[in-house]
C-alpha cells in the first residue's frame, strides 16, 4: 500500500463514512480496485503519475466495473494529499447517490 492509499484509507476503514465499510484491494473480476464498497457497489481508485498515460486502460476497467453496476470515482494522489476532505466528501455524496442493488429476500431470484 502506498503513503496515498495508507492516508485514505485511515480514514475509510472502520465504516467511518455514515456506516458504510469499505474494504482494500478487492478483486472484482479480472481487476483488483483500490477500495470498494461492495454493499453500495462504489468504487474508489487513487491514480499516480503512471496513470497520465493510462487513459485507455483505466476507461475499459471503468467501463468494465460500470457495466457490472458499480460506480466508480477516480481520485489523483496529489487530490488525497492536498485536499484529503474534499476527496472524502465526494465519497460520502456518491454513497448516499449509489443505490443498493436489490434482491428477493434471501439474495436469491425465485424460480417460477
Amino acid at each position: 500500500m502506498t503513503e496515498v492509499e495508507l492516508r485514505l484509507w485511515i480514514r475509510l476503514r472502520g465504516e467511518q463514512i455514515g456506516g458504510h465499510r469499505f474494504r482494500r484491494q478487492v478483486p472484482i473480476g479480472p481487476y483488483v480496485v483500490d477500495f470498494a464498497c461492495l454493499k453500495a457497489r462504489l468504487v474508489v481508485e487513487l491514480d499516480g503519475g503512471q496513470h497520465a498515460t493510462a487513459g485507455e486502460r483505466d476507461e475499459r476497467r471503468t467501463a468494465w466495473l460500470e457495466s457490472r453496476g458499480f460506480a466508480v470515482l477516480r481520485f489523483w494522489n496529489t487530490d488525497v494529499l492536498e485536499s484529503l476532505d474534499g476527496v472524502l466528501e465526494k465519497i460520502s455524496a456518491a454513497l448516499t447517490q449509489t443505490p443498493s442493488p436489490t434482491l428477493p429476500a434471501g439474495g436469491r431470484e425465485k424460480r417460477p
